[in-house]
Parts: C-alpha cells; structure tokens; sequence
C-alpha cells in the first residue's frame, strides 16, 4: 500500500450553495476520464486529492468546529452530481461522511476537535467495515481488546489492540485515517479511528468487481494494531435512541444509483444525438427525430426526475428529523430514504441497460465503454437488498411498524 500524502490545507467550504456548484464544476471534471480511468482500471488518486482541496469532504463537520453543516439534502445533491460524472469517486468518500457522522454523534469533545480539523484540512476517512464468511453482514469478528497492562479492562489506560480482516473497505486505499468496526468489551460495537499507515495495518487492492472497478474496495488486514483510546468511539450508543445514522448512510448510496441513472442518460443523449443513424422506417433525417425514440427518451426521463424528487425529499425528511429527533420522526426519515433507495435501484439499472436499446448496435462497441454504467449501477445496486427496505415500507404504512434501528435503514 502506498500512503496517501498530505494534501496540504484545503479548502472551507461556506454554505450549501457553494458545496453544490463545487460539485457540478467537480463532475464535469471527472466526467471527463470516467471512461479510460474504468477500460484501463487506473486509480482516481489525482481526482481525490482534487476532491479533498475543493473542500467537499468537510460540508457536514458542524459549524462550531468550523464546517459549513451542510442539509441532508444538499449533502445528497452533492452526491448525486458527483456520481453522475463518475460513481467510482462519488462511492469512495461516502465512508467518510458515514464516519464523519458517528464522530457528530459519539465522539468525545476532544476527539471532535482534533479529527474534524483532519477533515476540514482536507484528510480522508476509508472504512473497514464489512467482513467476508461470517453468519450476516452485522455478523464482526474483528475485536478490539485492551493492550496488555491497560489498567481497568477498559482500555482507558494502556489503550487497545485491534486485530481482524475486512473486506469491501471502499475508501481505505486513498485514506489517511480508516474507520474500523469492531467488538469491544462485552461484545459492543465500536469504531476505531485507525491512521492508515499505523503498524499492523495492510490494505491490499485486491478488488475484482465487474462494475465500480476504480473504487478500490479491497481488503484490509488488522494484526495486533496499537489504538489509544482516544481514538475509540461507542458506536453501539448510536442505536440505543432515535438515530439517523443509517438513513443518512443509505441516502447517500441511493444519491450514487440516482447519479449513474443521470449520468446514463446523459450520455445516451449526446450518443443518439452525434452518433446514431436513423431507422429507415421512420422517414427521418437524424436518429433524434424518430418519434419513437422521443417517446422512450421522455419514459426515461420521467423515471429519472422521479428517482431525484425521491431522493430530495428524503433529505428533506431528514432535515427535519434532525431538528426534531424521535422516535416517529426517525421513522418517517428512514421510510422515505427507504423508498428513494428502492425507486433508485431499479432506475438506475434500466437506465443504464436502455443506453443500448436507444442507441443502436454501434454503442455496444467494448472500445466506447457504454457498458460501464450498467456495470457500475448493477455493481453498487447489490450493496443492500432492495426487497426488505420494501418490507419495511410495507409494514410501516399497513401496520404503522416503525423501522428497526441498525445502519441499513
């Protein structure tokens, strides 16, 4: 693993105005190379360093800490634009706004002080999160025991060890801090904030997706790592109330799916607009006059704008969550992040399948690399079940069965 270097001071961003022209001047950018950087595999290191200087990944940091504290909806916006220029980067930073946020919810005073100012300097949180051959994807093995002669048991003196393997670890290979998640005592579930290049620590880019493939998202290797423990953060705390952890979590990966299904159709658009011949039956001169391509371009465009009111009301549903936090108001935000997920989920898999039922032979073409957006949207669409957040909908809305609290939902 090489190290990310330090990116030097970044960039504060004001407000939610600010954050999301950012974002579009960002996307185009990187819209740009999305393509080459997916036929040739070539990491987005350039890229993220231009995303840590533009000051993006410090929006949710709390204005007392000298964030700008951006809404929900905005933060879903800024990751929608992202992802519709290109889903890899958009994927790799939405950890880091997740572990951001435990940090908003359980961190100590001084632990807030020092990593937001890490943030706000432009550093990046990856994850170590997900384990392969366990019982369930809640089911960790990685532990986080007290260093030996660490007083109480508690850590509280001589700090903890941290020992695991995880996979999935999207973020971890461009990170300068990798949020790990691990039992403690009792079996509890806490987060270490881990220095990337601490001793014990080895990320192994070892990802073979078929779709996101510049994510990264390969494997990283815990053996007896040193962790003080002002480092360590409860996150079990997290779901013994109203939370918004995991809707704030699942908003973001739902604004990933929204931007393929955008990016997508965008590029069907200039494909059919430049590139594409006539069907001969038609009469027309250009591909673009075809009547029944206005029609489907218009049928894919109503499920697109659907999937983006979708999305923005969740963060709206959010925002007002967070102002008024209980155990309905939880409910309802985690409903409609719910729904936008599920609605998102298949549109961007359609949109991204109709670029070639709309363009024509030519765009299957392995050399134009259309094929990219269904592999990225059919990829990242597997990262949670669709069918229980449905489950959920339903029993919320037959049976006023509030959602259960976990960082799915």
């Amino acid at each position: 693993m090489t190290t990310p270097g330090l990116v030097g001071t970044a960039h504060v961003i004001a407000d939610g105005a600010e954050a999301i022209a950012t974002a579009r001047r960002l996307s185009a950018e990187f819209a740009a190379g999305a393509a080459e950087r997916d036929a040739d595999r070539v990491l987005p290191r350039a890229e993220l360093d231009r995303l840590s200087a533009s000051g993006l990944l410090g929006i949710t940091v709390p204005a007392e800490h000298g964030g700008a504290d951006v809404s929900t909806e905005v933060l879903a916006e800024v990751f929608r634009l992202l992802a519709a220029g290109d889903p890899n980067i958009a994927q790799i930073p939405q950890s880091h706004i997740v572990y951001v946020n435990v940090l908003r919810q359980q961190g100590t005073p001084e632990q807030r002080e020092f990593l937001f100012a890490e943030v706000l300097a432009g550093k990046r949180f990856g994850n170590a999160q997900s384990e392969a051959g366990t019982k369930h994807v809640q089911d960790y093995r990685t532990r986080l025991t007290p260093a030996p002669g660490g007083g109480d048991g508690d850590g509280a003196d001589g700090g903890f060890v941290l020992s695991g393997t995880k996979h999935y670890s999207t973020g971890a290979l461009f990170a300068h801090w990798i949020p790990v998640l691990a039992r403690g005592v009792e079996d509890r579930l806490h987060v270490a904030y881990v220095p990337a290049d601490a001793p014990g620590v080895e990320v192994v880019d070892d990802w073979d997706g078929m779709g996101q493939r510049v994510t990264a998202s390969g494997t990283v290797h815990l053996s007896d790592v040193p962790v003080p423990a002002s480092r360590v953060v409860p996150h079990h705390l997290t779901f013994t109330g109203p939370q918004l952890h995991g809707a704030i979590a699942q908003l973001l990966h739902a604004a990933i799916d929204v931007g393929i299904a955008g990016g997508a159709l965008a590029e069907a658009v200039e494909f059919v607009r430049t590139k594409s011949r006539p069907w001969f039956e038609s009469g027309y001169e250009t591909a673009a006059e075809d009547p029944l391509l206005i029609q489907r371009f218009g049928e894919l465009a109503i499920e697109l704008r659907a999937a983006e009111a979708l999305l923005a009301e969740a963060g709206r549903q959010i925002d007002l969550a967070r102002s008024d936090l209980t155990d309905d108001t939880a409910a309802a935000a985690s409903i409609a992040v719910a729904t936008a997920k599920a609605y998102a989920d298949r549109v961007a898999v359609e949109l991204s399948s109709a670029v070639f039922e709309v363009s024509g032979t030519r765009s299957a073409l392995n050399r134009l690399n259309l094929h990219r957006h269904w592999r990225n949207a059919r990829t990242h669409t597997l990262h949670d079940p669709v069918r229980w957040k449905v489950q959920h909908i339903g029993r919320y809305v037959l049976n006023g069965t509030h959602p259960p609290r976990h960082g799915l939902l």
